[in-house]
Order: C-alpha cells, then structure tokens, then sequence
C-alpha cells in the first residue's frame, strides 16, 4: 500500500459522485455494471482508497486505514450476477454499511478517458509515441502507437514485466521486431483480429483464450497477455491522485494480489 496524497479537506458524496460522473463521462458509456455510486456510505468524504477490484480484502483494508469512500475499476451488480444479497455479495456489503464506506465503481469510462484512463496510462508506463483510440471500435476502447525505438519480443518483454511486475504470456515469431502496437486493457483479447487490420507488429491485452493463438498466428502478429489486473492497476491510482490534489484528500492506493 502506498498513500499518494495526505490532504486536509472533505467533500460530500454527493458533490463527489457528481464530479466524477461529468469528469468520467459517465453517460456516454452502455455498460456491463452501473458506473458511479454503488453502495452509499457517510456523507463526508476526507479519505478515499483506490484498488482494482471490490473484493473482501480490499474493504477490509479500507477499513483500516478509515476510508470514507472506495473507488475501484471493477465494482457489483454485473448483468447476469445472481440478484440476491447472501454469500460473498452479502458479506462485501456489509462490511461497507458496517464502516459506513462508500463504494463507486468505474469500468468503461475508466477504460477509455483520455488523460487518466487504463488505456492512456499503460500507454505512458510503456512509452508509446503518440497513443491515440483506433476510432472503428466504440467508446475509445482499442488505442494504438509505436515505440520510440523497435524492440524485439523478447526485450518488449522484459519491458511488460519491468513495468506490470508480471511476465507476459507472448505468442508470435521471436523474430519479428515490434514498433507499432495496439492495446486493450483488461479481457480484450478477441480485438485481435483489428489489431490485425490495422497492420500493427503486436497487440497487447490481459487475457488470453485458445483461440487467441491461432488469430496471433496466423495474422503474423504478436500477442501479449498481460494479465487482466496487471494491465488495469493504472487508471484508478491516477483517478485517486487527481482527486487527491483537485480536492485535498487523502488517498491510499491498496495492490491486492492477482496474477490473473
């Protein structure tokens, strides 16, 4: 855990959830789970926690350093989750009303926003030139750039570790030097085949499934697996640092461990 911020001041959920729902572009987005405020917690907001995921651990953690509020990339009430409160969805919010802590999630704004957003700020962890959204696919999703200097596999490699402090899954001809690029955060890997289209040397997301190898393949393109959490951990650190200074909060960032 590392605090990015030690502020003094507060802010109301409410003019918080308004600000991040104008700053995110909320509306703009058809989304898998509802972004903004998720679960509400106290009124005032002096400290928040920024992590990856809503899970137990993260809110425990939360708790522990008296968050008033979490912000995550990936939050609840996904389509196609059991509606019902028991389990595991019982016992995350519950320990949230038990502290009294606010959860807002942000899934595909945070994908996408220009400045702060997972697909920007992989792109300035790795050095991309020029990033940019490949405007065919909707809601600024797939982005593209070239490096500063060609790499080989095995040293863009070494790059992906160095930079998500996790060794990539590589598909494609150790051979062939990679100067263009395109990336997708997250479990984007059937957006290969418009890498594919684009003529880039290689793509880069977090998952991978079997038939991402023949696509690589025999598109003569690389793919880079990343991981899911590794290439998402990005976007909601800088989210927190920008409200940390904007407002003069304090802000944690809590890592907890996923290799996926």
């Amino acid at each position: 855990m590392s605090t990015h911020h030690q502020g003094s001041s507060t802010i109301t959920r409410q003019a918080l959830s308004s600000y991040l729902d104008s700053f995110l572009n909320v509306s703009a987005f058809k989304d898998y789970a509802p972004n903004g405020l998720q679960v509400e917690g106290k009124s005032d907001i002096r400290t928040i926690v920024t992590g990856v995921t809503a899970c137990q651990a993260l809110i425990e953690q939360a708790a522990a350093v008296n968050a008033d509020a979490i912000l995550v990339h990936h939050g609840f009430f996904w389509k196609n989750e059991p509606e019902i409160i028991t389990g595991m969805k019982y016992r995350r919010i519950k320990a949230l009303m038990d502290h009294d802590m606010s959860l807002f999630g942000y899934h595909l704004p945070l994908d996408a926003h220009h400045g702060i957003g997972n697909n920007a700020q992989l792109a300035y962890q790795l050095g991309v030139i020029s990033p940019r959204v490949y405007e065919p696919v909707a809601q600024d999703l797939l982005w593209h750039g070239h490096l500063e200097h060609p790499l080989s596999a095995s040293e863009f490699s070494q790059l992906l570790t160095k930079v998500l402090k996790r060794e990539p899954l590589h598909i494609g001809d150790n051979s062939k030097p990679i100067s263009t690029l395109a990336w997708c955060t997250g479990g984007a890997q059937d957006y290969i085949d418009y890498a594919a289209q684009m003529g880039v040397d290689a793509f880069i997301s977090g998952e991978v499934s079997e038939r991402t190898y023949h696509a690589a393949t025999e598109q003569g393109l690389h793919y880079f697996a990343a991981g899911h959490h590794a290439t998402e951990q990005f976007g909601i650190q800088a989210l927190g640092q920008h409200l940390a200074s904007k407002f003069d909060l304090t802000h944690h960032f809590i890592d907890i461990v996923n290799p996926v």
